[in-house]
Formats: structure tokens, C-alpha cells, sequence
């Protein structure tokens, strides 16, 4: 055979392969092959993740999580009162955990009656809030009722940065960056943003400028205030405010320094650091010091378990400026993709999480919000991914065991078989990825969110005033009393 034909020969058989492959896939009954198209570039892994899905050895076998989920199924959830106030008895299924959020509710009520009060709320979750999705919408929620300006804190770069509408921002590409994501062990500790950076070049100017969004409470940058930790040296940052050039040194002297730009607010800035390469910079912090503001601390690729290796004092210096009250947990579409249906070890995992948080937050609320809905295709159609539930189930069994609020984003969005009603709907809510909502989608998704931390609140408003009426009765009855005798002896004096 020559080898011209043998050539040929060669490329028949491997097109026939290829036909019969995809042909093959087509029939397969359920899921083997992933529909969804995934840039490599953009896929960051979560190194705790993987190991913890490595490690795990101990979870329960089938038969127990049943005999877990029976006893689920029976048990009625009562509340013990806090400050007087004790919210209604809950099942497991229709868990929200309302009361352990009362310390977040009466932060809300003293800034309705006080406009000059703050209330800070931090976003933690993975790609589903990417570019601000989901968050500015509860953010604008929020700062529609009680009042409030600015994006809040906003890190050096991201990957997202582009994309995002509600502060638009821009930086050279030599800052060097460590992640929570893939960093157990930072140079310096990371900031509340879960990331450090560096402008360790020397030879290039180092920047980042930034410029205010459009959205209705963000059109402007509000008291600019740089955040950055702590180093042996000294550093310089030129900060450039339309044609005025202002220098300023950098006095890295404590674990959390801050350092403000501008009072007020500025449409724009740039930052050029000089001579600041042993300083760690975590980001800017944008807001008008009263009414609500809210933190998106988004990262693809994120479980939620790389917060438990947080710096807890260098979270409190964190806190101790920015003092938040309520922390929100949304995290599940990075979980979903490891080919299991007992989730006890990331159970085990995000326990360890809110520990790290109560620790790093003292006296914080905390809210878990559960996977959405996410569809794969079994025998040809689209349907609920089979981990989809079990992994919902495990998060709202952490958040009731470390006693924190819970969102069932996944009922609450419709259930079974609705992200695929969500991507195929016209207008579109999701993408075609069956997994990620859309502008619009996330839109839906932020007020539901806001609307059912709403109700949580109004019905603490409720009791939060029936207890007054009740503690303000026995005061009553004693003036009644007072004011009886006082008549009597007036009466005896005349």
C-alpha cells in the first residue's frame, strides 16, 4: 500500500469515528456529556473544594441521609426569644430562619427612624453575582426605602470588571494578585474582598482608575476611601481628580489603614502607586456614610469554603470601619459539578465557614442563600439536575444548625423544571447554559431576594411593637395606680 492511499485510509476512518461519536452521544441515556460551553481562560478552581471532595471519606451512606431527610420531614423547628421577640415555629421544609436575623431587623428599624444612621450588608457569592448581578438589585432595593449612595467597596480588579454597570473601573495589567480561590497561604493577609494586590512593578507605572455607573443611587463616587495593609515600608499614590494631581504616602502601619481620596463626591479618579510594592492594596470603598449599602464580593469558580481560611483579626480591622450587619452566603453552582448527591462533607465545610465569619463579624447576621435551579439533559430533555435538591437540602440544614437565615433561591424561583422555563421563555430570564440567569433574570432574581428579607422584616416590625404595647402595660397600670392613691389622699386632705 502506498502511502498516499494508506493517508487517506487513515483520515476515512477517523471522519467515521467522529461521525459515529456524535452520533453515539446523541442516544445516550442521561447526563455524560456537559451542553454548557466553558472559556478556559476565565476558569479559576477552588482549591479547597477539590480537596475537600478528595477527602471525603465520612459522609453518611444512602440509607442514613434517608432516615435523615424522614426525621426532617417531622421536625417542627420553635425559636427561643431574642430581646423580647420570638418569631412563629417553622418546618424544615419552609425553613427562612427570621429569627436569627434580629439583630439585622433592628438595625433596619433604628435607620427608619434615623436617617442618619448606617446599615452595611456584604455579598459574598460566585459567578451568579458576577459583574453585580443579583446584588445591585438588592442594593437598589434597599437604598430605595431606607436611603443610601454609593456601590460600596470595590476591589483593585476583577474579572468582571468590564461587564459591570453600576461603577465602571479600569487598571494596567501588572498588578500581581492572590486569590482565596488558589492561595492557602497569602504573602500578606487578604483583605474582606478575599484577595491582595501588589504593584510590584518597578519599572511601569502602576494604576487603577475608576468612574462612577449609571444606576440611579451610584451616578456618583462618594467619599473615595482607599483600603491597604500592612508593611515595613512606605509607599506613594498619586491620585489624578480631573486636571488636579494629588500626592499622598502611604503610612502602612496597622493591619487595615485607609486612606480617603476626595470628601464628598467626584465622578472620577485614578490611582498611580509609587514605590508601593511591599504594601498590600485591597480596593476603594464608595459610600455616602448614611443609609444602606451593600458589598458584592463575587468570585467565579468559588464553593464559599475558601472564606474559612480568613485572617479573623484582620476581618475585625475590616469591620471595625465598615461595621457590618448582615453577611449573605450565596454559593451552590460550583458544587453542583462533582458527580455526587450527598453533600455531608461540604455541610461539614460551610459550618466551619460561619464559625470563621461569627469569629471575624462579632455580633453579625448571617443569611445563607441556596443553589438555584439548574437543568441537564437526561434522555434527550432538559430537565432539573438530579443534585440540585440534595445540595439545596444541605445548605438549608447548615443554615439551621449554625442558626442563620435562609433563601430557598431554588422554590422560590419555581422549582422543578423552572430554570428551564427561565432560558426558553420569551424574554429570556437565563442563559442558554441552563445554569446563569440573564440581566433580566437576575433583576427578578434580586427582588425576590429583597422581597422576602422584606417580609422577615415587617412581620419583626409586628412583633417588635406588640412587645413594647406588652412591656408598656404593667407601667400603665402602675401610674393608674399611682394617680388613684394621689386622688385618695387628696380626697382625706379635704
Amino acid at each position: 500500500m502506498n502511502t498516499k492511499s494508506y493517508f487517506f485510509q487513515s483520515f476515512a476512518i477517523v471522519a467515521l469515528a467522529f461521525i459515529a461519536f456524535i452520533g453515539f452521544k446523541q442516544v445516550l441515556p442521561d447526563k455524560i456529556f456537559s451542553d454548557s460551553k466553558i472559556d478556559s481562560k476565565n476558569v479559576l478552581i477552588d482549591s479547597l473544594l477539590l480537596e475537600s471532595v478528595a477527602n471525603d471519606s465520612l459522609s453518611p451512606k444512602s440509607d442514613s441521609i434517608a432516615e435523615i431527610e424522614r426525621q426532617e420531614a417531622q421536625q417542627k423547628i420553635n425559636f427561643d426569644a431574642s430581646e423580647g421577640i420570638e418569631f412563629p415555629s417553622e418546618t424544615f421544609d419552609n425553613y427562612k430562619g427570621y429569627q436569627y436575623l434580629i439583630s439585622f431587623y433592628e438595625k433596619l428599624y433604628q435607620l427608619e427612624h434615623n436617617p442618619q444612621a448606617k446599615v452595611r450588608i456584604a455579598y459574598y457569592g460566585d459567578s451568579m453575582t458576577d459583574g453585580d448581578l443579583i446584588v445591585q438589585d438588592v442594593r437598589a432595593n434597599y437604598q430605595q426605602r431606607f436611603g443610601g449612595n454609593g456601590v460600596g467597596f470595590v476591589p483593585i480588579t476583577s474579572e468582571s470588571a468590564a461587564s459591570r454597570g453600576s461603577v465602571k473601573s479600569s487598571y494596567s495589567k501588572n498588578w500581581k494578585t492572590q486569590s482565596y480561590l488558589n492561595v492557602k497561604r497569602p504573602t500578606n493577609p487578604f483583605g474582606v474582598n478575599g484577595h491582595v494586590f501588589y504593584a510590584n512593578d518597578t519599572k511601569n507605572q502602576t494604576w487603577v482608575q475608576y468612574e462612577a455607573g449609571l444606576s440611579k443611587f451610584s451616578t456618583s463616587l462618594d467619599n473615595p476611601t482607599l483600603f491597604y495593609g500592612k508593611s515595613h515600608r512606605k509607599g506613594n499614590v498619586n491620585f489624578i481628580i480631573g486636571k488636579d494631581t494629588i500626592r499622598k504616602t502611604l503610612n502602612p502601619n496597622n493591619l487595615v489603614n485607609t486612606m480617603k481620596v476626595a470628601s464628598g463626591s467626584i465622578k472620577s479618579f485614578k490611582a498611580n502607586f509609587v514605590q508601593a510594592d511591599s504594601i498590600p492594596i485591597y480596593g476603594f470603598n464608595f459610600d455616602n456614610g448614611t443609609g444602606v449599602h451593600v458589598d458584592n464580593f463575587s468570585q467565579r469558580g468559588n464553593s464559599g469554603l475558601p472564606i474559612s481560611i480568613f485572617d479573623s483579626a484582620v476581618m475585625q480591622s475590616f469591620n471595625n470601619t465598615l461595621k457590618y450587619d448582615l453577611i449573605i452566603l450565596h454559593y451552590g453552582t460550583n458544587v453542583l459539578n462533582y458527580g455526587t448527591k450527598n453533600y455531608y462533607w461540604y455541610e461539614k465545610g460551610m459550618k466551619k465557614v460561619v464559625n470563621k465569619i461569627r469569629e471575624s463579624f462579632p455580633g453579625v447576621s448571617i443569611l445563607i442563600v441556596s443553589t438555584a435551579d439548574k437543568s441537564t439533559k437526561y434522555d434527550l430533555e432538559m430537565k432539573t439536575d438530579s443534585a440540585v435538591v440534595p445540595l439545596m437540602k444541605a445548605q438549608k440544614r447548615y443554615a439551621l444548625e449554625t442558626e442563620s437565615g435562609f433563601v430557598n433561591l431554588y422554590t422560590l424561583m419555581g422549582g422543578d423544571g423552572s430554570m428551564v422555563k427561565w432560558a426558553d421563555e420569551t424574554p429570556a430570564k437565563a442563559n442558554k447554559d441552563y445554569t446563569h440567569f440573564n440581566q433580566r433574570g437576575a433583576k427578578a432574581i434580586g427582588n425576590l431576594l429583597y422581597e422576602q428579607l422584606n417580609k422577615g422584616y415587617e412581620q419583626y416590625k409586628a412583633l417588635r411593637e406588640k412587645r413594647d404595647v406588652v412591656a408598656d402595660k404593667p407601667r400603665t397600670v402602675r401610674k393608674a395606680k399611682a394617680d388613684s392613691v394621689a386622688v385618695k389622699k387628696d380626697s382625706i386632705n379635704e
